[in-house]
């Protein structure tokens, strides 16, 4: 197949592009707005015309997600306009479309994991931006696989693990929030499963994505500092009601994998046993 993947250089992109090597099968064209700006939808129908993709699998989003309140605009271009765009033009060919969402779909106000059959109730631009972007996929191409991820990380880019590391190894003491509940994904997990899917057959649907397991903010910090051996900075918990944002955050987002598990028959690491093989490559460097 001819394989589009869009936001090549963000962090779930370069995973993707890792990938590629074992998967000579496919061509791949990777791409950022240099070489396809996804929100000119004429650029976007050429493209997939002339290169003949056959699948695009979208990693491009807007995700700043507290700027995203006061840049409501950008947000949904680039979030639910662009998306649409793409799903089109590869319909136009008959071709599938994976389009990467999130757990701000939903409010989180949940206590139990999230399926696929929840009603989203996002409550952020963001989160708003993202559904808005979902149903707009599902609506222009037949073959769309939705796949939902949350607090996502790698060695690529800005992240919560970059960012604790070096704030670890700068300060005595540090604050994070310890009421938001949710499961770190290492990018490169997410990559290989949408890989997955793209080579066992896509089946169209929204599906849930994280590493296994369950934590706070707070537990992720320190788990990080653990793992990296960072031992001279106190870590203690915040509510997050002393630590205002102009996004609100999910308190509670945990997502249940069974469907996705159970369609391409993946196995999903604990999210400790990712973080300890990230932060392995992180400290190479």
């Amino acid at each position: 197949m001819n394989i589009l993947i869009t936001g090549c250089n963000g962090q779930l992109g370069n995973e993707m592009q890792l990938l590629e090597k074992d998967n000579t099968q496919h061509t791949f064209f990777n791409t950022d707005v240099s070489q396809l700006d996804i929100t000119d939808q004429q650029a976007v129908d050429g493209f997939v015309a002339e290169n003949g993709i056959d699948c695009i699998v979208n990693c491009a989003a807007y995700t700043a997600v507290d700027r995203a309140e006061s840049d409501r605009e950008l947000a949904t271009t680039l979030n639910t306009v662009a998306p649409a765009y793409l799903a089109a033009a590869v319909e136009r060919r008959g071709g599938a479309m994976i389009q990467v969402s999130t757990d701000y779909v939903f409010n989180g106000k949940n206590h139990l994991p999230y399926t696929e059959t929840d009603t989203p109730s996002p409550d952020s631009v963001y989160g708003s931006t993202k559904l808005a972007g979902e149903l707009g996929v599902t609506k222009f191409c037949s073959r769309t696989m939705i796949v939902r991820t949350a607090w996502l990380y790698s060695t690529f880019g800005n992240n919560f693990v970059k960012t604790m590391l070096r704030l670890g190894r700068e300060k005595e003491e540090l604050g994070v929030v310890f009421d938001q509940i949710g499961t770190p994904t290492y990018a490169r997990d997410l990559a290989s499963a949408i890989m997955t899917a793209i080579n066992k057959g896509i089946v169209p649907g929204v599906y849930h994505f994280s590493d296994e397991g369950v934590c706070s903010w707070y537990d992720f910090a320190k788990a990080i500092h653990r793992m990296a051996g960072i031992a001279t900075c106190h870590v203690r918990p915040l509510h997050t009601s002393e630590y205002p944002t102009p996004a609100n955050r999910p308190h509670y987002s945990v997502l249940d994998k069974t469907k996705i598990k159970q369609t391409y028959g993946i196995e999903i690491p604990h999210w400790e046993e990712s973080l300890a093989d990230c932060i392995k490559e992180l400290l190479k460097e």
